[in-house]
C-alpha cells in the first residue's frame, strides 16, 4: 500500500524490535538518523549520498507531503552498532566517495573495539554498478587490513551477472551472496558465519496502516540478514 505520510515512526519501531547487533541502511532520509539511532539503542555513523543540496526546502515539506518530494528529500547511508554489546563500541569510522555522477555513491566503515570492520555502500546501477562494487570492496579490504570484514549493501548486481563474485571472493576472500537471483548481499571474510545471509520473508516489512485496514509495505528492498561470530 502507498501512503502520502511520513513513515519514520513506523521504521524506527520495525529496527527496534528486530534482533540485531550491526545494521547496515542504505538511502536514509538524513533526518531520520538520530531518531533511528536513539530509538534503537544503538550509535549511528552516517555518510551523505545524492540530493542533499535542498535540504533546508525540502525536509519541512517531507514531512508532510513526500510524495511531493520523493528522493529528492536527500540521502545517506548509515551504519548503526548496538550499545552495550561486549567490544561494539565505535572505534573509527571512515567514508570515500564511489562516483559522482549521475548521483553520489558513497562507501562507508566502521571498525569495532571487537576488531570487526564493516563497509557500507549503495552502487550505481547499470553498468556502473560493477565499478562500485569494485571500489568499494577494494577501500574497504584496504581500510580493514587484516580484520575481520562484512561489506554489505545494494550491489545492484546479482551472482550470476558476471565473474565479479568470484573476483571478490578470489582476491579479498569475501564471500557469501544471499542468492542468485539478489542484488543486496552481505559479504564477509575472516569471522565464522554461523547463519547463511538470507532475505527476510515480505510479512515482516509489512506494518499495519493506522488509518486503515491495509498493510505498508516498508521499503522496496528486502532486508538481508546473517549471524556471525568473531
Amino acid at each position: 500500500m502507498l501512503v502520502n505520510r511520513d513513515l519514520s515512526i513506523e521504521f524506527r519501531a520495525l529496527l527496534a524490535a528486530a534482533e540485531w547487533d550491526l545494521a547496515l541502511l542504505q538511502e536514509v532520509p538524513p533526518r531520520w538518523i538520530g531518531a533511528l539511532a536513539d530509538a534503537t539503542g544503538a550509535d549511528g555513523r552516517a555518510s551523505l549520498t545524492s540530493r542533499n543540496w535542498m535540504r533546508p526546502l525540502t525536509w519541512p515539506l517531507a514531512r508532510y507531503r513526500p510524495h511531493l518530494t520523493g528522493s529528492w528529500e536527500g540521502g545517506s547511508n548509515l551504519i548503526l552498532v548496538r550499545r552495550g554489546r561486549p567490544g561494539s563500541a565505535v572505534v573509527e569510522h571512515r567514508s570515500a566517495v564511489l562516483s559522482r555522477l549521475p548521483e553520489r555513491r558513497v562507501v562507508s566503515m566502521v571498525r569495532l573495539q571487537c576488531g570487526l570492520c564493516a563497509a557500507n555502500f549503495h552502487a550505481g546501477t547499470g553498468a556502473r554498478a560493477a565499478g562500485d562494487v569494485a571500489r568499494a570492496a577494494g577501500l574497504a579490504d584496504r581500510w580493514a587490513g587484516n580484520d575481520p570484514l562484512v561489506l554489505g549493501g545494494d550491489f545492484n548486481l546479482r551472482p550470476d551477472d558476471g565473474d565479479l563474485f568470484e573476483d571478490l571472493s578470489e582476491r579479498y576472500g569475501l564471500s557469501g551472496v544471499t542468492g542468485d537471483a539478489a542484488i543486496d548481499h552481505l559479504l564477509t571474510r575472516g569471522v565464522e558465519r554461523t547463519v547463511a545471509a538470507t532475505a527476510w520473508p515480505d510479512s515482516r516489512r509489512d506494518v499495519p496502516d493506522t488509518e486503515s485496514d491495509l498493510l505498508i509495505r516498508l521499503s522496496d528492498h528486502t532486508p538481508v540478514a546473517s549471524r556471525i561470530s568473531v
